[in-house]
């Protein structure tokens, strides 16, 4: 069982400090209904080797290094490839390169720039494996605790943390709607790919901003469509083969909808399309990925004849 009594002590004296004292037995309670892979994956966590980091950089990228045998480099690499697919990085672990599907340094280098994180304290909500809570510890974040359900972004997030236990960051197998309501305990709240998949994207713009404290920063990056303020796509059926995507607003639209929700200063920082250099299959996601859902003879198109991904970063504050 993880020991969450760290983050119970670093949470005291915060906003937080009561909904920090359920949080082991919450814990223990997901983790009794586990998933059948856990064992599975909890073996490669088991096999992954004792290594100390000499040099760690979250700032350039997450990047550990020691020296390191062939030998326990391959070992490695073996338990890292247990936790198969890998979608969110990259990470350059000890010589290892787990070159994900996606290319999330490139995001972080156009949502970053625009943000001031120092002394803050962070929820990252569908956080992944954790890509991205590292890069914010980087650029200076006080503290980052990422939520998100899925068992095996919570097993890669425990394989990277295994080499930065003292690092103020968790990772909880939580959903959204686990977490209390009103808790009005974070400085900045990351919303970063999850927004589309909500049937109900009021709701989860009011969820988020109650996770905020009164004059808190959202970070909501999403996909979009091109148009005015009354423009918004509703797939019929799958987008880009996905079928849980219900719902695409143009920036203007999404503005709109910041502001009903109760947010100020909303403002549009980056729109950017997805290219298949950016997302796609490697050695480490060998699965399809964009470019088996784009039009082949058209690129601006999914292969149901919709606009390509494009994706928005919005900021707003509580």
């Amino acid at each position: 069982m993880i020991d969450l009594s760290p983050l119970v002590r670093r949470l005291a004296g915060t906003p937080l400090a009561t909904w920090s004292q359920g949080l082991q037995a919450q814990l223990a309670s997901k983790m009794e209904k586990g998933h059948g892979d856990l064992e599975r994956w909890h073996g490669a966590l088991e096999a992954l080797p004792e290594l100390v980091p000499s040099e760690v950089d979250l700032v350039n990228g997450l990047s550990l290094h020691s020296p390191c045998d062939e030998a326990t480099r391959a070992q490695l690499q073996q338990a890292l490839m247990g936790l198969s697919p890998w979608r969110k990085g990259p990470f350059e672990l000890f010589g290892v390169h787990v070159d994900t599907e996606w290319h999330s340094d490139w995001k972080w280098a156009r949502v970053s720039p625009h943000l001031d994180l120092t002394g803050k304290r962070v929820l990252d909500v569908g956080c992944g494996n954790g890509y991205y809570q590292w890069r914010m510890l980087g650029a200076g974040a006080d503290m980052v605790i990422g939520v998100d359900p899925n068992w095996l972004f919570f097993c890669q997030f425990q394989a990277v943390h295994k080499y930065l236990p003292e690092l103020p960051a968790w990772h909880l197998p939580f959903a959204l709607e686990e977490l209390p309501a009103n808790l009005e305990g974070f400085d900045t709240v990351f919303s970063m790919g999850v927004f589309y998949h909500r049937r109900s994207p009021i709701e989860h713009l009011l969820a988020l901003k109650d996770c905020l404290v009164k004059g808190g920063e959202l970070v909501l990056e999403t996909l979009v469509i091109e148009g005015d303020e009354n423009q918004v796509l509703v797939p019929e059926d799958r987008y880009a083969q996905m079928r849980n995507v219900w719902f695409l607003p143009s920036v203007p639209a999404l503005e709109r909808l910041l502001r009903r929700a109760g947010f100020s200063d909303v403002r549009c920082v980056d729109v950017s399309v997805t290219s298949v250099e950016e997302q796609r299959s490697t050695e480490w996601m060998r699965y399809q990925s964009l470019s088996d859902f784009l039009d082949p003879q058209d690129h601006s198109r999914t292969i149901e004849g919709l606009p390509a991904p494009r994706r928005a970063t919005i900021l707003a504050r509580k």
